[in-house]
């Protein structure tokens, strides 16, 4: 993969629309219960007086500078300061422990942290060593010097300075669904490659508007809506608070609108709600009424202007595709991890096929091992993980990045996800089980907010699940009746040898707090296997295919 020196760098960009359209929006975003804005000129000038002010810090070059908050404008701009003063960003999820925290920050050895729009802050701040020094924005109080101070106080950099595409751009911690999380590095090639041919692939323009509210510490977010906002000069609005996110929506209007499946299963309950499923299907099968019921439907929640919806993060159902795709939205589906910048397969309009994460984007080079693993090679890829060489090689094999991911390809070049190399078990049969197809079915029931397969070593799978709020709302006897249901309907489907014997109805949910969930609401495998395998047994032995726990196992 070479030729890239045509791309231009993420400052690059900046400098071109700061000039070419400096009146244009570039940010609008709800404070305290009125929309503000900011154009690309007063974005730069912010931007020039905070590098102004980490540059008077004296840092040495490519020195680690933290985020730490939610997603608003001073995020994006903090990350452009930061550039622009010749340092390396580190982001944090907004959600995390004190101890998460601390284990990030000592390790990425970050000397300055940008700390800005959190609940539990108070938490979280014993978290941050005593040598960082922490500047925080216009939110609520910290104690620190605020951004507007940094403001006032410096004059803004002017001059336009241009890092080699080798330069280290950032260090995004994943979330670790197998412990402590990693610091992938990554240099500005990687946001250079996925922009520039991100935004053409896609079509975007000055014309797009995106909405920022999946956290811009993972990778998806820092791709699909800050590189890509920066690559086609489009408009970045964000929501407020959760209470405010559909209103926020409706205001903004967006084309391009990124989430993930337990989003969009949580709208399409909202609509239900409302417009039961039979008299929906009843509706729209009315010539005259079907545009005005789907057009009504996606105005409620701010989507009638949306060209571009994806989704991505965690497996999708079919049934989820079909009826969002039956009221004139059609969900595309990608693929990409934090190590390749997220930027490897996509459907895109018109050219979708569902149950698959798409095409490869151009220059992406994908290949199957001989387990099935999909490996990909392209500009985009990560430098490494910081400070883990042994981790580092392993991940890599003849300069193919190693996904850990098993799938399949069509003749046509369409990506199959068919599950994780690492998350296979055997049961006491020798049979092996892929459990996140088998997930994905049993997900699909309104009742279930989160599952897991499991069962090494038991003679058929068991499933362990958290109930949704309408599941624990329904008396006990409606609920295991309707999985009764659900468990003779999917084993159907399922190869004998992994049928689930008995659904588990956990009593605790699972949540980012009890460490089950990681920030982007994966769940953490080897969690769940040291909470509750002692009682796989016994679980097994009951004679109901419902168990219902009778205690909490998590700390």
């Amino acid at each position: 993969m070479t030729g890239h020196q045509n791309y231009k760098t993420p400052l690059e960009m900046f400098y071109q629309w700061e000039k070419a359209m400096p009146h244009n929006p570039l940010f609008k975003w709800p404070q305290d219960g009125s929309w503000h804005e900011l154009n690309w000129k007063e974005a730069g000038d912010q931007v020039r007086r905070v590098a102004q002010a980490i540059k008077s810090l004296n840092l040495p070059k490519g020195s680690h500078i933290g985020i730490l908050s939610k997603n608003c404008p001073y995020w994006i701009m903090a990350d452009y300061a930061i550039w622009l003063a010749g340092h390396v960003s580190v982001p944090l999820y907004p959600n995390l422990q004190a101890e998460t925290i601390n284990t990030i920050l000592t390790h990425s050895q970050t000397k300055v942290l940008f700390v800005g729009k959190l609940d539990g802050w108070e938490d979280m701040k014993p978290g941050i060593p005593e040598d960082v020094t922490c500047f925080s924005f216009p939110y609520d109080d910290k104690g620190y010097v605020d951004w507007k101070d940094l403001l006032a106080k410096n004059e803004p950099l002017m001059e336009n300075p241009v890092p080699n595409q080798e330069d280290i751009a950032t260090i995004i911690y994943t979330s670790g669904t197998t412990g402590v999380p990693k610091g992938v590095v990554h240099n500005f090639l990687s946001f250079s490659c996925a922009g520039t041919n991100g935004v053409k692939i896609a079509k975007l323009t000055q014309e797009d508007r995106f909405f920022s509210y999946l956290p811009l510490s993972h990778v998806a977010e820092r791709l699909l809506v800050e590189t890509a906002a920066l690559y086609c000069g489009g408009i970045i609005n964000f929501a407020e608070s959760l209470d405010t996110f559909v209103e926020n929506l409706q205001t903004a209007k967006p084309t391009v609108f990124l989430s993930v499946p337990r989003l969009w299963t949580k709208f399409q309950m909202g609509v239900l709600k409302k417009l039961p499923q039979k008299k929906l299907e009843k509706l729209l099968r009315i010539p005259i009424i079907r545009g005005l019921i789907k057009k009504k439907i996606l105005k409620g929640l701010g989507l009638e202007k949306v060209r571009i919806a994806a989704t991505g993060a965690a497996p999708i159902s079919l049934p989820l595709l079909k009826w969002w795709e039956s009221l004139g939205l059609t969900l595309l589906e990608g693929y990409g991890m934090t190590e390749n910048f997220a930027y490897s397969h996509l459907n895109l309009p018109g050219q979708e096929k569902f149950g698959y994460v798409g095409q490869a984007m151009p220059r992406v080079d994908v290949r199957l091992s001989d387990e099935g693993e999909i490996q990909i090679k392209n500009d985009c890829l990560m430098n490494g993980y910081y400070k883990e060489p042994e981790l580092t090689a392993e991940t890599f094999t003849d300069g193919y990045l190693r996904t850990g991911d098993q799938g399949s390809i069509d003749e046509n070049g369409y990506l199959k996800i068919t599950g994780r190399v690492k998350d296979l078990f055997k049961t006491g049969k020798g049979k092996y089980v892929v459990p996140s197809p088998i997930e994905l079915k049993i997900s699909k029931s309104q009742l279930i907010e989160q599952v897991c397969v499991t069962g090494n070593g038991l003679p058929q799978p068991i499933a362990l699940i958290n109930l949704s709020e309408d599941g624990k709302k329904m008396p006990q006897k409606e609920v295991e009746k309707s999985l009764n249901g659900l468990l003779k309907e999917i084993n159907k489907t399922i190869d004998k040898h992994e049928q689930p014997e008995k659904l588990i109805v956990l009593k605790e949910d699972w949540t980012v707090e009890n460490n089950v969930l990681t920030p982007t609401m994966k769940i953490k495998r080897n969690v769940v296997e040291k909470a509750y395998q002692e009682k796989y047994e016994s679980w097994y032995e009951s004679s109901s295919k419902v168990v219902w726990s009778e205690s909490s196992y998590l700390n």
